[in-house]
């Protein structure tokens, strides 16, 4: 698990390679991410947006972003978290994720960004 806390907020992302959903021989890789945001801060927050670096050893690099995660745009107060799903594809079986949260602050409305700890997607297939 990778951890990162920004401004108080904590970041925690756990990876698994998703064997059933993949398919090597057509160069197919689904990795699932689990991401807890854990807001230890004093304020009031709530994510506005997401931004991914997603780097895959086949030298693809692509930057994702959008509103919210998942659909979501969830308000945590001091002590709570949220948790989701989600996945990525690669190519190659080997490859690397890392980003930031645009957050804001309730009270004063100020935004700031929550960096997203990176962490390695590796097929257990290319560790041969």
């Amino acid at each position: 698990m990778e951890v990162k806390i920004t401004k108080g907020i904590k970041i925690s992302v756990e990876c698994n390679y998703q064997e059933e959903q993949s398919n090597p021989a057509k160069r197919q890789f689904a990795f699932s991410y689990q991401v807890t945001i854990e807001n230890q801060s004093q304020h009031t927050v709530q994510l506005l947006k997401r931004h991914w670096f997603i780097f895959d050893a086949s030298a693809i690099r692509r930057e994702v972003e959008g509103d919210g995660v998942i659909g979501e745009q969830p308000v945590l107060k001091p002590g709570e978290s949220h948790s989701y799903l989600s996945w990525c594809p690669l190519q190659s079986g080997i490859g690397t994720m890392h980003g930031y949260y645009t957050m804001t602050r309730i009270t004063d409305g100020a935004q700031f960004k929550v960096e997203v700890p990176q962490f390695n997607m590796m097929a257990p297939v290319m560790m041969n």
